[in-house]
């Protein structure tokens, strides 16, 4: 098995990490600190799942040569090494391809309803609870920002973040048009509908990085908080529009319990909107030069989720496809995120 992974300067460097850590002025800017130990714990990760890929492959081939001697008893025992030292190098492989300069990020997804009344925003509903599920099979942390309920059921939009290493750097595969097709829970007549749902996934930015925003640019509004919340929530004007005039985006925040925290938190992701908007200047000057692909837009949808006539999950851009569609609601998405990456790397 040939390594492309360069272990020794790797652990030097996380020695290197380690020591800067034990300085005395460490401490003295947290975000840079903060920022940091999170390079850090992702470098360790990495040092720590390559010593554990090597460490199942030399337990499989000392198994194989017990085999050879006619120890058969210990095939079972392969089987099981194999299979997992399969995962690990597909987690490890992926791992690597997280190398872009704001992958390590926590991340911000907005979920938008289609066109389609009650059905589209069941759909967005089902989408928010698919990437919880994912969330808490990977340990991170969520929190939603704002939400806004539909007239009869599901949600028109929820936007929430993702907290945790890597998190936009797996998630960034989501973003795009989401199609569902099935019989409608709210046709009496049981016709097969197609609903759509977008998803927006951006960064969240570090506070050093530099995002300039000219207060003159800005419109303010607050207003009363809707949906639960208890009777603080009801009785002032706690919820916060902020309106970026010269670029027309409209953030909203309304979670938390005072008008200063939904703001702060407003501001955060109007800095996140306006980065990834920078972000995409530069990948839209890369794509002239490359020729690159169509841009995303409705009816142009990333994936497709069919409940019936028989159920089925395809990625449009990969061709990545799973039978259960149910379990991928469940929050299995992970081959899909995999693929995307490795689809991704490949289009640079």
């Amino acid at each position: 098995m040939v390594s492309i992974f360069d272990l020794i300067n790797k652990e030097n460097l996380l020695k290197e990490m380690e020591q800067q850590t034990l300085e005395s002025d460490f401490w003295n800017n947290k975000q840079k600190s903060e920022s940091h130990i999170k390079d850090m714990n992702i470098l360790k990760n990495k040092i720590e799942s390559y010593r554990e890929l090597w460490k199942y492959y030399d337990d499989c081939k000392i198994l194989v040569e017990f085999i050879d001697l006619g120890e058969d008893e210990f095939q079972n025992e392969l089987i099981e090494k194999y299979k997992k030292l399969n995962k690990i190098i597909d987690n490890f492989e992926v791992n690597m391809l997280l190398n872009s300069e704001y992958d390590k990020n926590n991340a911000i997804m907005t979920i938008h309803s289609g066109a389609g009344g009650t059905e589209a925003c069941d759909w967005a509903e089902m989408l928010y609870r698919m990437y919880m599920r994912w969330c808490n099979k990977h340990n991170y942390k969520t929190e939603v920002i704002d939400m806004l309920v539909g007239d009869e059921a599901g949600i028109k939009s929820i936007t929430f973040q993702i907290n945790g290493i890597n998190a936009y750097g797996y998630l960034k595969s989501e973003k795009g048009v989401h199609r569902l097709i099935r019989i409608s829970p709210f046709d009496a007549n049981k016709k097969r509908h197609t609903s759509f749902a977008s998803i927006d996934v951006m960064p969240e930015t570090d506070e050093e990085i530099e995002i300039s925003i000219n207060d003159n640019d800005l419109k303010i509004d607050t207003y009363r908080a809707s949906g639960a919340g208890g009777q603080h929530v009801n009785m002032t004007d706690s919820a916060v529009r902020i309106t970026h005039l010269p670029t027309k985006i409209v953030v909203t925040c309304q979670n938390e319990r005072s008008q200063i925290q939904n703001r702060e938190k407003a501001m955060k992701v109007l800095k996140s909107k306006l980065f990834e908007i920078e972000i995409k200047r530069k990948e839209d000057e890369l794509k002239k030069i490359q020729g690159e692909i169509s841009e995303i837009s409705w009816g142009n949808q990333i994936r497709t989720y069919v409940f019936q006539p028989y159920t089925s999950v395809k990625d449009h851009r990969t061709n990545a496809e799973i039978g259960s569609v149910s379990s991928v609601m469940d929050g299995e998405i992970d081959n899909f995120i995999k693929s995307y990456l490795k689809w991704n790397t490949k289009q640079a």
